[in-house]
């Protein structure tokens, strides 16, 4: 990858791996270094990286960044942090936005990046597979089994509006 293709990368999907970056972290600024850190990579292994290949390359990178990121964060956290679980029922719903960030984030990490990569960025299971690490089967069946926990969560009468 010569440098003016790695600025042609940058330009044309910097938007794109923060926009799923951010929508997994909910933490714009976590979402910027992670972001940064990928291209980075990319820029440093720029004589290894195929052109043809720089999107998917880029989006791998970024998504090992973020569990690094995840798992770095959940380290520091205090246990107190983890009783979110509860469910609070007298809490008003004010938009559709706000049922599905709160039904994104009951999620795993796997499942959401899943989701998040063909739902909302429109990867093939192959190319989510690469990105991931898992098998086409693999995310084929984590997919499922998250939609059918967004669906349960969205369909439950206490979110629907």
């Amino acid at each position: 990858m010569t440098e003016k293709e790695y600025n042609q990368c940058v330009n044309q999907y910097a938007d794109n791996v923060f926009r799923f970056i951010v929508k997994n972290l909910r933490h714009e600024e976590d979402a910027r270094d992670v972001v940064q850190t990928a291209f980075e990579k990319m820029w440093v292994n720029r004589a290894e990286v195929d052109n043809a290949k720089a999107k998917s390359y880029l989006f791998t990178v970024a998504y090992h960044q973020m569990i690094d990121h995840i798992r770095k964060v959940k380290r520091i956290k205090l246990k107190d942090d983890f009783k979110e679980d509860t469910l609070v029922y007298d809490r008003p719903v004010s938009n559709t936005k706000k049922v599905l960030e709160e039904a994104l984030s009951r999620l795993s990490e796997t499942q959401r990046s899943l989701v998040l990569l063909k739902d909302y960025e429109g990867y093939s299971y192959e190319e989510i597979g690469k990105i991931t690490g898992l098998n086409e089967s693999q995310v084929k069946v984590y997919l499922h089994r998250a939609r059918i926990q967004l669906k349960n969560y969205l369909v439950s009468p206490e979110n629907v509006l």
